[in-house]
């Protein structure tokens, strides 16, 4: 049983974009959503 090294090949870029957005926009967001928890109260 072979591994299909092509899927991998596909996968690296895409998984490489979402780690980046993920590293960029997640503490951007959170700060967003503490922002709005805190005006609630």
């Amino acid at each position: 049983m072979d591994f299909d090294f092509r899927l991998l090949i596909v996968l690296a870029p895409l998984a490489a974009a979402a780690g980046w957005a993920i590293f960029n926009v997640f503490p951007i967001a959170l700060k967003q959503v503490q922002e709005l928890l805190r005006e609630k109260n």
